[in-house]
């Protein structure tokens, strides 16, 4: 007789550069998504129908994440007991090895369990370099995990002021691109957490003495909208450049029309973390 699937909550964590986003992809394309490379690991664990991985939060090609998560059921041959948490860690990190992707840890969960429906909050964090007068100095170690606005500095307090229009329940029309799931999706969202703080940059102190600062734009929200997260970012580096004043960002909100939002000033996805979904 063969045994029911057991089902697992998965946290991962990928460096996003060189993959199309974390959703799958076809096998055929020269840049392919997570996802894939999760699925092939997975298939080493020998189940006796292929493991899809249902993956909580979506993040576009470039963009990273410290800690994403997905659900998995595995179903064994007969005979065979269901893995230890322990034991699926290890023997998927040992089959994505190349790769710069690591399932962090896993838990058994209920059949009920849904790793995107049943999060209750995800928080995303946006890094920020300044100082830079130029591409060319920005350090090597941090390539493609910032973001080094033009023109070196930015007007913080005013970026503060500006996140506070963002807190709480709006619709966010303005602040999202569009893609095929927009007529379905609800433009209103709750924003919980708006901040903007010093950071420290990898390796930082030993190169002081060069003026460059780090700073994180924190977000937490129970979802977001197709990249609603670097839109909300360009608008308020446009309010620490001087392009837009803190007011404009209530104004924008309150337009409604993802057309009104400044052109080019959306973030690139470079400076992007998914740093956590929470249960």
């Amino acid at each position: 007789m063969v045994s029911p699937p057991t089902r697992y909550l998965v946290f991962f964590q990928y460096f996003g550069t060189k993959y199309s986003g974390v959703m799958e992809t076809s096998n055929d394309q020269s840049v392919i998504g997570v996802q894939n490379y999760l699925e092939k690991a997975a298939q080493n664990l020998k189940p006796v129908v292929p493991i899809k991985f249902r993956i909580s939060s979506r993040t576009d090609a470039g963009v990273h994440a410290l800690c994403n998560s997905a659900h998995l059921d595995i179903q064994r041959a007969p005979g065979k007991p269901a893995f230890n948490v322990k034991q699926l860690v290890y023997s998927l990190n040992y089959h994505l090895k190349p790769e710069p992707i690591r399932i962090l840890n896993a838990y058994r969960v209920t059949d009920s369990f849904h790793a995107r429906f049943s999060a209750l909050s995800r928080t995303y964090i946006y890094r920020l370099l300044m100082g830079c007068s130029h591409y060319s100095e920005i350090p090597v170690f941090e390539k493609d995990l910032c973001w080094a606005p033009v023109g070196g500095h930015l007007n913080v307090p005013a970026m503060q002021d500006a996140a506070q229009f963002l807190l709480g329940t709006h619709d966010f029309s303005t602040f999202r691109s569009l893609n095929s799931e927009t007529p379905f999706q609800s433009p209103v969202r709750t924003i919980l957490q708006a901040d903007i703080r010093p950071s420290s940059g990898f390796l930082s102190h030993h190169y002081e003495h060069r003026g460059l600062e780090f700073w994180e734009l924190k977000f937490r929200s129970r979802s977001f909208l197709y990249r609603q997260v670097r839109r909300m970012v360009g608008a308020l580096v446009a309010v620490g450049q001087g392009k837009l004043a803190p007011h404009h960002i209530k104004e924008l909100l309150e337009i409604k029309d993802s057309r009104a939002f400044p052109p080019n000033a959306m973030a690139p996805p470079s400076g992007l973390f998914l740093k956590s979904v929470e249960y």
